[in-house]
């Protein structure tokens, strides 16, 4: 198993995670990009998501997230009537790689941003034309 050459995430406990850490680094053909993201770095981004302010530095973190940890945040209006955060459907893709903790709290600290700014709700319910704007 080669070693990166930069800091990897510590193996989460095998009955209560299911990152398949160990067969990305096993693999020499797979992306192990999304192994930067280290707890004190996932702390540093959860804390940075819920300091977003606008719709457009939203957009900019889900592109980041892609170009830099191959990490695809998707956000959308639920399929039901979107009256609270709670509905959006806000998700990271599973990945080889993604701890299970991670895929929970980084929607969650989006949520706290939505609930902040509401403003960039209505900007993402805007985008996807159910306020009638786009």
């Amino acid at each position: 198993m080669p070693v990166p050459d930069f800091e990897i995430r510590k193996e989460c406990p095998p009955q209560l995670c299911d990152c398949a850490r160990d067969e990305l680094l096993g693999d020499p053909q797979a992306n192990i990009a999304i192994l930067r993201l280290t707890q004190m770095e996932e702390k540093r981004l959860l804390v940075h998501i819920e300091g977003i302010a606008s719709h457009a530095q939203l957009k900019m973190l889900q592109q980041r997230l892609q170009q830099n940890l191959g990490v695809v945040l998707q956000i959308t209006p639920g399929g039901n009537e979107v009256r609270t955060m709670r509905g959006f459907q806000i998700e990271l893709l599973e990945q080889p790689g993604l701890c299970r903790k991670t895929r929970a709290a980084i929607p969650a600290a989006v949520r706290r941003c939505l609930a902040a700014h509401p403003e960039i709700a209505f900007a993402i319910l805007n985008e996807n034309d159910l306020l009638g704007g786009g």
